[in-house]
C-alpha cells in the first residue's frame, strides 16, 4: 500500500492538465452493452475506477482494450455470455450498478450484485429498482443480488424519481434507449455527466431529449450502432486542482477547465478572496498574498455546490479568516476527513449534517488517513499548505479519482512525493 507525503510552504506556478471525467466516463463504459457494434471513447482518465469497469465489463464477455497509455478505450459487446455482474468486482466500485439497465433494454435480463464503493452514505439502489420496474422489468433481490428479467420487454413509461439521482437517471436512460414506445423521466439529474451519456448515446442513434433539464424525454429505438466520443472534462478534478493555489498561494492554469462545469464552486472561491480567470486554454486561478474570506457552503444537486467538493473546500477553509459552516445534503456520512484534518490544527465541529470550522493561522504537518476518495485529496490539500511534513496513508482510495496527482502537483512547485508504507 502506498502513501503521500508532502512537505508545505511552496507557492505553485504552472499549468496543470485536467483529466477526462472519471463519473462520466464509468456512466459511457455500460453503454457499449446497448449495441454490438463498437464504442471508442477518447479522453479517458487513468483510475483504477476504470480498470474496475473495464474488469467487469470483460467478465460479462465485452471486450476491452485499453490504447494509447491508457486515453482511448475501445469496447466491444458482440459477444455478450454472462449476465451475472459478481460481487468480487462489484463491491469495488458503486458505478459497477450501470450495467443493470443497458443488459435489461438489450439481453432482457441481468443478476447484479449490489454495489460497493466509498462508506459516506447509503446511496439506496431502491430508486434504480423501482424505476426500472416502471420500464416493466421484474427484479428481486436474492442472497445479495438483484435478479432483474424484462419477461415482455421494456416498455416506455413516465418516470419521477424521488431524488435527482445521477446513477438512476444514468440507468434509465440507458434502458430506455431500447424500450418501446416513450419514457418521459422527471426530476431527472442534470450534471454535465448525464449531458455526456446523452450525446453519446445520440451518436449511436438514440432518440432523446431534455438532457441537462429535469426532464428528459427518450423515444425508445429498435437497436443502436457504434460511435466514437471524447469523455468531457472532469469537473471534480477541475475544482479539486483550483483549490491548489488558493491553499498553497501563486497562480496555476487549468488547462481544458471551463467555468460552466463547475459554476457554483467557482462563485464560492471568488468569494474567498481568490481570483478565476477564463484563458483560451482553460481556466487560471490565482491568489493573492493574505488570508482567504470565511463563506459557508451547502452542497447540492447541480447545478448547485457539488458534494464532491466539499472535503477539499473545508480544507481552505480551515485557515480562512473567521467562523465557515458546511451543510452536507447529500450524503450522511461525509465528514470523515474533519478528525485528520483536526490532527493538522483545524478547529472543526460536526454536528450531523453542518460542520462548523473557525479558520486558524496556519496548519501543522502531521500523520493522517484516508477516508475515502475526496477526503484523501482534501489532505494533500491541506498537507501543501500547512507548516512541515503531512504523511497520507490509506492512498488507494486516491488512485480511484485523480490521475497522477503527485506528478501534476510537482510540476507546478509542490513538494510531494509517492513512498510504499513501511511493513
Amino acid at each position: 500500500m502506498d502513501r503521500i507525503i508532502v512537505t508545505g510552504g511552496k507557492e505553485l506556478s504552472g499549468q496543470i492538465p485536467i483529466a477526462g471525467a472519471k463519473n462520466a466516463c464509468l456512466a459511457l463504459m455500460p453503454a457499449t452493452l446497448l449495441s454490438d457494434e463498437p464504442l471508442t471513447l477518447t479522453n479517458a482518465p487513468r483510475l483504477s475506477d476504470i480498470k474496475t469497469m473495464s474488469a467487469l465489463l470483460s467478465s460479462l464477455g465485452a471486450e476491452v482494450s485499453s490504447l494509447q497509455d491508457g486515453k482511448v478505450l475501445a469496447l466491444s459487446s458482440h459477444d455478450i455470455h454472462n449476465h451475472r455482474a459478481d460481487y468480487e468486482i462489484v463491491r469495488k466500485m458503486r458505478a459497477s450498478n450501470l450495467v443493470l439497465g443497458p443488459m435489461l433494454a438489450r439481453l432482457g435480463h441481468a443478476i447484479v450484485s449490489l454495489p460497493g464503493g466509498c462508506a459516506i452514505g447509503a446511496r439506496p439502489m431502491d430508486i434504480h429498482i423501482d424505476a426500472l420496474e416502471m420500464l416493466g422489468a421484474v427484479i428481486e433481490l436474492k442472497d445479495g443480488y438483484l435478479h432483474a428479467k424484462a419477461p415482455n420487454g421494456l416498455k416506455g413509461a413516465t418516470i419521477p424519481l424521488r431524488f435527482a439521482s445521477v446513477g438512476a437517471t444514468e440507468n434509465v436512460v440507458m434502458a430506455a434507449t431500447l424500450a418501446k414506445g416513450t419514457t418521459v423521466l422527471q426530476n431527472a439529474a442534470r450534471e454535465p455527466e448525464i449531458v455526456d451519456l446523452v450525446s453519446c448515446l445520440r451518436k449511436m442513434g438514440a432518440q432523446i431529449e431534455g438532457e441537462g433539464t429535469s426532464t428528459i424525454t427518450i423515444q425508445g429505438v429498435d437497436r443502436l450502432h457504434g460511435a466514437t466520443h471524447p469523455v468531457v472534462t472532469d469537473r471534480i478534478e477541475l475544482g479539486t486542482y483550483m483549490l491548489a493555489p488558493a491553499i498553497a498561494g501563486g497562480e496555476v492554469e487549468l488547462l481544458g477547465g471551463r467555468r460552466a462545469l463547475v459554476g457554483a464552486f467557482a462563485d464560492k472561491l471568488e468569494a474567498t478572496g481568490i481570483e478565476i480567470t477564463e484563458t483560451e486554454a482553460g481556466l487560471k486561478v490565482r491568489r493573492a498574498n493574505g488570508r482567504v474570506q470565511a463563506v459557508d457552503v451547502k452542497t447540492e444537486v447541480f447545478p448547485g455546490f457539488p458534494t464532491d467538493l466539499q472535503a477539499q473546500m473545508m480544507a481552505l477553509l480551515c485557515t480562512a479568516n473567521g467562523t465557515s459552516v458546511l451543510e452536507e445534503t447529500i450524503f450522511e456520512n461525509r465528514f470523515m476527513h474533519a478528525p485528520e484534518l483536526m490532527r493538522m490544527g483545524a478547529d472543526i465541529e460536526v454536528h450531523g449534517g453542518h460542520a462548523t470550522v473557525k479558520g486558524v493561522d496556519r496548519l501543522k504537518g502531521a500523520p493522517v488517513m484516508a477516508t475515502d476518495l475526496r477526503a484523501s485529496v482534501s489532505l494533500i490539500l491541506a498537507g501543501l499548505a500547512a507548516e512541515g511534513t503531512t504523511i497520507v496513508s490509506r492512498v488507494y482510495h486516491l488512485d480511484r479519482g485523480y490521475e497522477r496527482v503527485e506528478a501534476k502537483l510537482s510540476a507546478c512547485g509542490a513538494q510531494i512525493t509517492r513512498e510504499k508504507e513501511p511493513q
